[in-house]
């Protein structure tokens, strides 16, 4: 059976790392992702864990180490955030185009300039195709749970991918609630031992990491990742049910709320959710049709069933903690106009929000709504792109 405790996400992140017990995991500190590597330090330094921990020089080097342990064939594990993730950018494409499943808790904070420490999501969007799994999580009880999903998904023989955990840095990240943690033989039991197929280790096989890589082949590497991608779909629903079974916890694609006979809808990330269902439940209240639908995958991202979710309803506004600079639109704004394309007539708008860690009110999310009501009742669009809680 598990226990209830009270933790903040980071804490319980880094307890999810120490039940699993990897091993390695290499750390530079960057706030607000800080306290994981520094929680699961001392648990390495009491002996509560086999890990090899490496105290790096960089996030660049963090990762490089990451690289070279999980080639070696080693579970590997770090977290970072905003910054440390960009100084990352080189060697997060090299460890997906390798096929090295690490598991990275990546806790969201706006990515300079100018110089922020508080949160949005400019940082993992701006990873969104280096060939990384994301999951979001608008709870502390999410990003553990992910946390430790993450490593099943990862390591499964259709996927082999690293996959990052995301959660909202001082929001989610700092801000303590009571979750329920497994008992540690239940972590090690679900997640399992790890037994790559390829590692530079094994005495009983050869293996390139990270060969010149020619034009003859190239392209069907690159074919063989996007492969992958497209399983990693199917894993993350098969790996959320066995963690259903053993939890009771249900996780999808993407959660519904309210969604049954809803007529307008926002669709956003993370723990800006909370805020908007109880906007959700006092138009509820007054008989508005309204519902939300929090994405936990982005990558790979669910366009048939985000098509099936959305179709038939009057207005739809997507809300982006992060910027585009496209001049169209925020990143989750065009992925999802791009999945309707041609297969659903929804209206559709745009919020760009958040950024630099902007307070997101509820009556902020009633505008929202209430634009909605209004497209939905005239058919009438009057701007796509647009900032809530702006001073302009």
């Amino acid at each position: 059976m598990g226990k209830r405790d009270r933790l903040s996400g980071n804490e319980a992140v880094a307890v999810a790392m120490r039940q699993i017990n990897p091993d390695v995991v290499a750390a530079f500190p960057i706030t607000p992702s800080t306290e994981v590597p520094q929680y699961f330090a001392a648990f390495a330094n009491d002996g509560l864990v086999d890990t090899e921990f490496v105290p790096v020089e960089s996030e660049h080097s963090a990762m490089s180490a990451c690289i070279g342990a999980e080639a070696a064939g080693a579970r590997t594990m770090t977290a970072t955030s905003a910054n440390g993730l960009a100084y990352m950018w080189e060697m997060l494409y090299i460890a997906a185009s390798s096929r090295l499943p690490i598991v990275l808790a990546a806790v969201n904070r706006a990515l300079s300039g100018p110089i922020n420490i508080h949160n949005d999501h400019s940082d993992t969007m701006g990873a969104r195709d280096s060939g990384w799994v994301q999951l979001y999580g608008e709870t502390n009880q999410e990003a553990y749970d992910n946390f430790i999903m993450a490593v099943k998904i990862a390591e499964h023989p259709d996927v082999c991918l690293p996959v990052m955990d995301c959660y909202d840095g001082f929001i989610t990240s700092h801000s303590v609630e009571v979750i329920e943690l497994l008992d540690d033989q239940d972590v090690k039991n679900f997640v399992g031992e790890y037994k790559p197929k390829a590692y530079l280790n094994n005495p009983n096989g050869k293996v390139s990491m990270g060969p010149l890589d020619m034009p003859a082949y190239y392209f069907e590497h690159k074919r063989q990742q996007a492969e992958a991608m497209k399983n990693a779909k199917r894993v993350i629903l098969e790996v959320s049910e066995e963690f259903y079974k053993l939890t009771g916890r249900k996780y999808g694609l993407f959660e519904e709320y309210k969604m049954e006979d809803a007529e307008v809808a926002i669709v956003l990330l993370n723990s800006t959710a909370g805020t908007a269902k109880a906007v959700v439940d006092e138009l509820r209240s007054k008989g508005v049709k309204a519902g939300l639908i929090k994405i936990r995958v982005f990558r790979p991202f669910p366009v048939d069933e985000i098509v099936a979710a959305l179709k038939g309803l009057k207005a739809v506004a997507v809300m982006d903690k992060a910027d585009g600079f496209n001049g169209a639109g925020g990143p989750l704004f065009t992925d999802i106009t791009s999945a309707l394309y041609g297969k659903a007539d929804v209206k559709v708008i745009n919020y760009i929000y958040g950024l630099g860690g902007r307070d997101v009110r509820t009556d902020d999310i009633e505008v929202v709504y209430d634009e909605l009501l209004k497209i939905a009742e005239t058919g009438s669009v009057k701007s796509v792109y647009n900032y809530l809680g702006i001073k302009e």
